[in-house]
């Protein structure tokens, strides 16, 4: 399948391909909780206020090392469940998530996904537009939700992002995805190194460059080996964020632009 595709893909009755493994080792390499995540997070998940997230019941689809079921607990979330399926990545969210003892973590993909009519909020942060099949996935969210539960994604924006399209994903289809994963961190030092000087030579055209500009190097360099190494890695335009979202049958669908240059999503399952 050609990844740089913005339009989501029907169906399939396979099991559909993924870069779990790859992210296995991200997580458990960057696996410390930073208090910085928590304005990433803020900004990923718009819709919400702390408050909001009080005695509400989730899953965390993909949850990778468990920061983003970390605040929603530490804004006074009732439990849930986090859910991924490389060891690494779980290994990391249970050290996380060891103070929240309602949260399981359970090695699940978003396609097992099984749970029916259970939480108030079914939410994937940074995970639906790297699945081949991200249809399956979000019908498997609606599933789980209680009637009148909300599913919420954030996912990659095709605005202000058509030079990585363009420019990194052939790069990334051809070499970084194919090498082996600590070859690929490896080569994340130098592109790292040079975002770091353009961010402070004055780099800040868009929200998210602002953003990045007081983060510190590993943070960085965490962040360009994430966009160096999946197999698979959509942009979608807010069109086509909005149609994912009605065509998994939620109502009520809202969107928000962020940081300038990516979409978060958030619908209503019908009661």
């Amino acid at each position: 399948m050609d990844d740089t595709s913005t339009t989501p893909p029907p169906a399939a009755a396979k099991t559909p391909t993924g870069s779990s493994d790859r992210f296995g080792y991200e997580w458990a390499r960057y696996a410390e909780l930073k208090p910085v995540y928590e304005e990433q997070f803020r900004r990923w998940t718009p819709f919400m206020t702390p408050e909001d997230w009080r005695g509400r019941s989730f899953v965390d689809v993909g949850c990778g090392m468990g920061r983003n079921s970390h605040w929603p607990m530490s804004y006074g979330a009732a439990g849930g469940l986090a859910i991924d399926i490389d060891e690494r990545s779980l290994a990391s969210a249970r050290r996380t998530l060891a103070g929240h003892p309602t949260v399981e973590v359970r090695r699940t993909s978003a396609y097992e996904l099984d749970e029916r009519d259970r939480f108030d909020l079914a939410f994937s942060i940074g995970v639906v537009h790297h699945l081949e099949d991200p249809d399956r996935a979000l019908a498997n969210m609606v599933r789980a939700v209680k009637p009148g539960g909300q599913v919420m994604i954030w996912v990659y924006g095709l605005e202000n992002n058509r030079w990585i399209v363009h420019g990194l994903t052939p790069l990334r289809r051809a070499l970084f995805s194919r090498l082996p994963i600590g070859v690929t961190h490896a080569l994340s030092w130098a592109p790292t190194a040079l975002l770091w000087l353009l961010l402070r030579l004055g780099l800040n055209r868009i929200e998210y460059f602002r953003l990045i500009r007081g983060f510190d190097f590993a943070h960085l360099r965490s962040i360009v080996f994430d966009q160096m190494l999946p197999a698979i890695a959509h942009y979608w335009s807010r069109d086509e964020v909005e149609a994912l979202m009605r065509r998994a049958g939620l109502e009520e669908v809202r969107l928000a632009w962020v940081n300038e240059m990516s979409w978060a999503a958030i619908g209503r399952k019908p009661s």
